[in-house]
């Protein structure tokens, strides 16, 4: 059975709706079935009060601040007016359907927020700290960096960390909107916000909570909807001409055909009091936000957090893609991609070979080769490792030498060899004296890399670049590979910030002024970028904290083609919010002339205010539930 929440505040307003309908009802049946128009102004007025009330007081305290043209000011004036002439019955009706259309309003607004509320509900609420001997529960933000907390089964890991003892599966949904845990074990890094399945991990704290991945998210998403999209604050300004405009029009409809033409003060009265309920513009300036505040939460369930509806709408006009490197389209781990024996020996001997010898280094090249070896070294059977600065390495096994290294190693020691063209860093073997073959290390290109830069151009992206502080050759490469238009290679921090504002003046010299610049990366190099394109993206999973926080999007799950699914997700919420404001003006316009013609009635005005609102939140709900991607 489906249940639902309604704090103290909702109820209490459905308890003041249901009781304002009943007094209402009860005018209606002593209007309708006794002579007694006393008792039955009575129940009017009471119902008027009960519903309107707030609104009265709202409209007096804008008054007050300077702030009268709103709609709260226009449905005071147009109902009491209505008592003023008459209409009772319809003036408490206008109310009551008014504060109804406004009460399953405020349940959808409800509703939509829940993507990001969602999100809100990674705060953890304690820390199982380790100290002095014992286990004490406490709230996160005392614990400091190098402590020791327990995380059990079904706990929300509270601060950053790596995992010291135990293992277990982690779930990320709430990071990053993938629904697949992943497995945490010794020496793996674990964030904050994430729920541990099934085994319970002792974790070694890296960040205090302010720094943490939660404290952040939970500040991305709370500032998130005070940056307005341009839509946004069109429509703002819209209102503020619109409402002051729409009363002198009222005016004028209740003064002029009486004054001029002799016609009937009451009847013009009436018909201006249901122009001015029509011109309420509440669907406008609510429908609006709220198209953007559903897109956000919708690009929140797929791991995307955009800091604002202005990027979120900056996406329907990208034109230009600048990618780093590694961490963005490659996984910022060394691989072994290519092994290259010589005639004398076979590929698995190279391997073994080239394991001996870096089975004492640390560096990541060697650890590289190690992991591709997968077996034991039997150091016991090594003699004199010596590291070669700017060469390589030297070690004897079994009295025979074993070298590794560069080119100039190989020439050092006279060892012919052949030269290597393939892309990435070279590892050159020789043994006793012969060469044995080239080892190949890359940088291992994401596959998800692979579908992000067609996924783009499919969405109308003109360039895509990458910049990297690794060499030309490899960058070369790896554009080649994936697909991208330019590449530029051995760049300092420095250099891709000139890169990105050549290529800003370059779009906006071919007449792209209007279209945005991404630039999308992970380390603390890229934060001047970051802040310098129009829209900065940041790798939040294994990103820098500095990069994170001079981007203006985070992608939870360090997926590029992430990109080409916000871009869906920005055009759906600008079609949302175009049909939005042509369905709330095109109503408006019908309503506003039928009402100034005497054909529509204040039950009429209620629905092209109310209905046109509520169809209007309905319609931007829409964004949440729908399949968006292409």
């Amino acid at each position: 059975m489906k249940t639902f929440n309604i704090n103290l505040s909702d109820r209490a307003n459905l308890i003041r709706l249901c009781s304002g309908a009943a007094v209402f009802a009860a005018g209606i049946a002593l209007d309708y079935f006794t002579q007694s128009g006393f008792w039955a102004l009575a129940a009017f007025i009471t119902a008027y009060i009960m519903l309107g009330a707030d609104i009265i007081f709202r409209a007096i305290k804008n008054i007050l601040k300077g702030h009268v043209f709103d709609e709260n000011f226009l449905m005071g004036l147009a109902t009491i007016g209505a008592f003023a002439i008459g209409q009772a019955p319809e003036a408490a009706g206008v109310m009551l359907f008014y504060q109804v259309g406004e009460y399953f309003q405020e349940m959808a607004v409800n509703k939509s927020r829940k993507s990001i509320a969602d999100l809100m509900d990674i705060r953890p609420d304690y820390a199982n700290l380790i100290k002095d001997g014992g286990i004490f529960k406490t709230t996160p933000e005392i614990v400091n960096i190098g402590e020791l907390i327990i995380v059990k089964p079904g706990e929300k890991i509270p601060l950053d960390g790596i995992v010291t003892e135990g293992s277990s599966m982690i779930d990320t949904s709430a990071l990053t909107g993938e629904p697949v845990p992943r497995k945490a074990q010794v020496s793996d890094a674990v964030l904050s916000g994430c729920v541990n399945i099934s085994g319970k991990i002792t974790v070694k704290v890296t960040k205090t909570f302010g720094e943490s991945t939660v404290s952040k998210i939970i500040d991305l998403v709370e500032n998130a909807v005070s940056k307005k999209a341009k839509t946004e604050s069109f429509i703002t300004k819209f209102a503020r001409i619109y409402t002051p405009v729409v009363v002198i029009l009222a005016v004028l409809l209740a003064v002029l055909p009486p004054l001029f033409f002799g016609a009937i003060w009451s009847e013009w009265i009436r018909r201006a009091l249901v122009f001015l309920v029509i011109s309420c513009p509440c669907a406008l300036v609510l429908s609006i936000p709220m198209g953007f505040f559903a897109g956000l939460g919708r690009a929140a369930k797929s791991g995307i957090l955009i800091k604002g509806g202005n990027y979120l709408e900056a996406f329907n006009h990208l034109d230009t893609v600048v990618f780093d490197k590694t961490g963005t389209l490659t996984a910022g781990v060394f691989k072994v991609t290519s092994v290259q024996s010589a005639e004398n020996f076979s590929g698995s001997e190279l391997l073994e070979l080239a394991a001996y010898a870096e089975c004492f280094s640390n560096h990541p090249i060697a650890l590289s080769v190690m992991k591709e070896y997968v077996k034991d070294v039997n150091r016991d059977s090594l003699g004199g490792y010596t590291e070669i600065a700017g060469c390589g390495v030297s070690v004897a096994m079994n009295g025979k030498i074993i070298l590794a290294g560069n080119q100039k190693l190989m020439s050092d020691n006279g060892i012919v060899f052949r030269e290597s063209h393939s892309s990435g860093t070279k590892v050159y073997v020789a043994y006793n004296g012969g060469y044995a073959g080239c080892i190949v290390i890359s940088d291992e290109i994401k596959s998800d890399s692979r579908a992000a830069i067609p996924a783009l151009k499919d969405r109308g992206v003109r360039k895509t670049v990458m910049l990297t502080g690794d060499n030309p050759l490899m960058a070369e490469a790896v554009a080649s590979e994936l697909g991208l238009d330019e590449a530029y290679g051995g760049l300092l921090p420095h250099e891709k910030v000139e890169k990105v504002e050549i290529l800003k003046s370059l779009k906006n010299s071919a007449g792209k002024q209007n279209r945005s610049l991404a630039f999308v990366g992970d380390g603390i190099n890229d934060a001047p970028v970051l802040a310098l394109a129009d829209i900065g993206v940041a790798m939040g999973a294994l990103g820098s904290d500095a990069a994170i926080e001079a981007a203006d999007v985070v992608l939870m799950t360090d997926e590029p083609s992430k990109l080409a699914q916000a871009v869906d997700i920005a055009r759906y919420t600008g079609k949302i919010v175009r049909q939005n404001i042509i369905f709330t003006l095109g109503i408006k316009a019908i309503f506003l002339a039928l009402g100034a013609f005497g054909i529509a009635s204040m039950w009429e005005a209620v629905f092209a205010d109310v209905g046109v609102s509520l169809l209007a939140v309905l319609n931007a709900m829409r964004i949440i539930r729908a399949d968006v991607v292409k």
